[in-house]
C-alpha cells in the first residue's frame, strides 16, 4: 500500500484550491464582464501569484494536528521534487531564448519569409500553417499571435475576408505549436511533472495533433478555393534571422536535450543578430534578462502550487478527488477522461494552461498510476486538454491579445476556432481507442 492509499479522503483539504478559484476566477469575471477597468484585462486585475499566496495561507491553517515546522517540511519536499527543479531551470533557459530570439528579429523574419512564399489565394490556410510553424519554433502561443495577428488583419482587410476567421485561424495554429513545441512552458510542465522524456510525449501527442491540424488545413484550403484572392502585401524579412528558428525546430524534433537545444538557439541568435545589426552587446544581454524575468511569475506559481499540492495531498485532498473519479471512472478509459476533464476544468478556472497543468499534474499522476495510464499519455493529456481549453476561452490571454489587436470581441472569434474543436474530438477518439482494462 503506497502513501497515497494510506491517506483518508478529506474534501475539506481542497479548500485552498477552491479559495484560489473564487479569488481569481470570481474577480476575473467581475472585472472583465461586469465592471471592466479601462485599459486593463479583467483576469489580470488580481495577480495569480497573490491568489495562490492566499490559498497557501489557507492550506497552512488546515490540519492543526501538525506543527508549522512539519508543514514547512512538507512544502519543501514538494518544491524539491527533481522534476520541479528541472522544470524551473528550463523555464529560465526558455525565457532567455525567447527574449534574444525576439530582439534579434527572428520571429518577424520567419513569419514574413513563410508568408512571402504563399499565394494570395491560399492566404487563410497559409496563416494557419505559418502559425503552426512559428509557435513550434517559438514555444509561445501569445508571442505567435502578437506577431501574426496584425498580418491576419491586413489579409482580411485586403481580401475582403472575415476578420474573426483570419484571426481565429492564427489562434488555432498558435495553440498547435504551444501544445507540441519542446520549448513551450506547457510541454515542459507536462513532461517534467510526469517524469517522461519530451520526445516520448511528442510522439504520443503528434498522433492526435497532426491529424487534427491536417483536417483543419484541408477545411481552410477548401474555403480558400471558393473565396476571392487576398492581397497579402510585401513583408520584409532577413533569411539569416529566420535560420536559427528552423535549426531549433529540427533539433527539438530530433529529440536533442532541451537545455542543449536552447543553448544552441541562444548562441545562434547572438551570432546572427550581431552579424545583421539587430543586436548589440547591450541589447543581447538585456533581452535575455527580460526574457528570463518574463518567466518569474510562472516559476513563482510553480513553487506555490507545489507547496499547496503537497499540503493538500498530505491532508487527504488528492484522495478525495480520486474517490470521486473512482465512482465514475471505469478502467483505463475512465482514468484518462478524468485526467482530461480535471485539466480542462483547471484551465477554465485559471485561464492559464501552464498553471492548469501544474495544479492538475500531481493528481493526474496518481490517477495514471491507479488506472494504468502510461506517463507519456498522461503528459500528452495534460498538455493537449489545457491547450484546447486555453485556445477557446474568451478570457484567456491568447484570445484577449488577438481580439485587442484586431479590434473585435473575443466572443466573435470563438466560432472560427476550428483547430481546437477538431483537436478535442481527436482526443476523445484517442481515449475511446484505448483498451477498457489497464
Amino acid at each position: 500500500m503506497n502513501e497515497m492509499e494510506k491517506k483518508q479522503p478529506r474534501a475539506a483539504a481542497l479548500l485552498p484550491i477552491l479559495l484560489f478559484l473564487v479569488l481569481y476566477l470570481g474577480n476575473g469575471i467581475f472585472f472583465e464582464y461586469i465592471r471592466p477597468e479601462e485599459g486593463q484585462m479583467g483576469f489580470y486585475v488580481v495577480s495569480v501569484v497573490l491568489a495562490f499566496c492566499i490559498a497557501l495561507i489557507a492550506a497552512f491553517l488546515q490540519n492543526r494536528g501538525r506543527t508549522f515546522e512539519e508543514k514547512i517540511r512538507t512544502c519543501a519536499a514538494g518544491i524539491g521534487d527533481e522534476n520541479i527543479v528541472i522544470m524551473l531551470f528550463i523555464f529560465l533557459a526558455a525565457g532567455a531564448f525567447s527574449g534574444i530570439a525576439t530582439q534579434a528579429g527572428g520571429a518577424v523574419s520567419t513569419a514574413n519569409l513563410l508568408l512571402s512564399a504563399i499565394p494570395g489565394k491560399f492566404a487563410v490556410p497559409g496563416l494557419f500553417l505559418i502559425a503552426c510553424l512559428i509557435s513550434m519554433a517559438m514555444g509561445t502561443s501569445v508571442g505567435t499571435i502578437t506577431v501574426l495577428a496584425p498580418i491576419a488583419c491586413a489579409v482580411a482587410h485586403n481580401g475582403g475576408m472575415s476578420l474573426p476567421l483570419c484571426v481565429g485561424t492564427v489562434v488555432g495554429g498558435a495553440m498547435f505549436g504551444d501544445n507540441l513545441s519542446f520549448i513551450s512552458d506547457t510541454t515542459i510542465a507536462a513532461t517534467k511533472t510526469q517524469g517522461v522524456e519530451m520526445k516520448d510525449k511528442f510522439r504520443t501527442n503528434i498522433r492526435v495533433a497532426l491529424p487534427a491540424a491536417l483536417i483543419t488545413l484541408t477545411a481552410l484550403v477548401l474555403y480558400a478555393l471558393f473565396s476571392r484572392e487576398a492581397a497579402i502585401g510585401e513583408h520584409a524579412f532577413n533569411i539569416w534571422q529566420a535560420i536559427p528558428y528552423f535549426i531549433v525546430l529540427v533539433l527539438s524534433i530530433l529529440g536533442i536535450n532541451v537545455f542543449l537545444v536552447l543553448l544552441i538557439g541562444i548562441v545562434l541568435f547572438c551570432a546572427v543578430g550581431t552579424a545583421t545589426g539587430s543586436l548589440t552587446y547591450v541589447t543581447a544581454l538585456s533581452s535575455m534578462g527580460n526574457g528570463m524575468a518574463g518567466m518569474f511569475e510562472t516559476m513563482i506559481v510553480t513553487v506555490l502550487v507545489a507547496s499547496i499540492a503537497a499540503l493538500m495531498k498530505e491532508n487527504g485532498g488528492f484522495e478525495a478527488i480520486l474517490t470521486v473519479i473512482r465512482k465514475r471512472a471505469a478502467g483505463k478509459r475512465g482514468g484518462m477522461f478524468g485526467i482530461g476533464f480535471l485539466t480542462a476544468f483547471m484551465d477554465l478556472a485559471t485561464a492559464n494552461n501552464t498553471v492548469a497543468i501544474v495544479i492538475a499534474a500531481p493528481i493526474a499522476k496518481e490517477i495514471s498510476t491507479e488506472y494504468g495510464v502510461e506517463p507519456r499519455k498522461t503528459a500528452s493529456l495534460l498538455d493537449t486538454c489545457s491547450c484546447i481549453m486555453q485556445g477557446v476561452i474568451p478570457y484567456g490571454a491568447q484570445m484577449l491579445v488577438a481580439a485587442n489587436i484586431a479590434g473585435i470581441t473575443s466572443i466573435s472569434i470563438m466560432p472560427f476556432l476550428l483547430y481546437p474543436f477538431v483537436l478535442a474530438l481527436f482526443v476523445v477518439l484517442s481515449i475511446l481507442r484505448e483498451k477498457k482494462k489497464a
